[in-house]
């Protein structure tokens, strides 16, 4: 693309882009938004008053609840899995099948064995 063209296409982009911020400018919508947080921000700053403070008093609930539970993904926890090997009595505890003591165990006595060996 040549410069020239270049330059039309942003300028073209820049006198759309304008004409949608007039636009909005003028909507009443926005006007009011602009308005309530203004005001709202006069109020805070009157009393002393923290936006933490202002969600605190206007939804109690939104602090109560954990925030650890809207991130967290929705599949449940592994429970824990004991292995007892019934010839050396060695136990294992793993919530997985990545443990190196239980693949050791799979490869000499085979993972059907060590399945059994679950308590």
């Amino acid at each position: 693309m040549s410069k020239l063209a270049e330059f039309k296409a942003l300028e073209a982009q820049l006198a759309a882009q304008l004409k949608q911020l007039d636009a909005m400018k003028n909507d009443d919508g926005l006007k009011r938004e602009i308005e309530f947080e203004n005001k709202l921000r006069q109020l805070m700053a009157q009393y002393g008053v923290g936006l933490k403070e202002v969600i605190a008093l206007l939804d109690p609930q939104r602090l109560a609840r954990p925030a650890s539970t809207e991130s967290s993904s929705p599949r449940r926890e592994r429970k824990v899995k004991i292995y007892k090997n019934p010839k050396t009595g060695e136990v294992v505890e793993t919530k997985g099948g990545n443990h190196k003591v239980l693949k050791l165990w799979k490869q000499e006595f085979g993972a059907d064995a060590v399945e059994s060996w679950l308590q």
